[in-house]
């Protein structure tokens, strides 16, 4: 039987400004055209051997 999913904590402090400062920096971080490319080859790959268990 699965276990039950914990409440997420809620920050204070340095860590939630840590926390935000990240969330602000990678919001305008883009993903070059070869690791897209890259990241959708594998979830294909992944998709169509896994195919019958969907």
């Amino acid at each position: 039987m699965a276990k039950p999913i914990k409440e997420t904590p809620i920050l204070f402090g340095k860590d939630a400004d840590r926390f935000e400062s990240e969330i602000k920096k990678n919001e305008s971080r883009k993903v070059s055209e070869k690791e897209y490319k890259r990241a959708i080859s594998i979830f294909s790959k992944v998709r169509e051997k896994n195919k019958a268990s969907f």
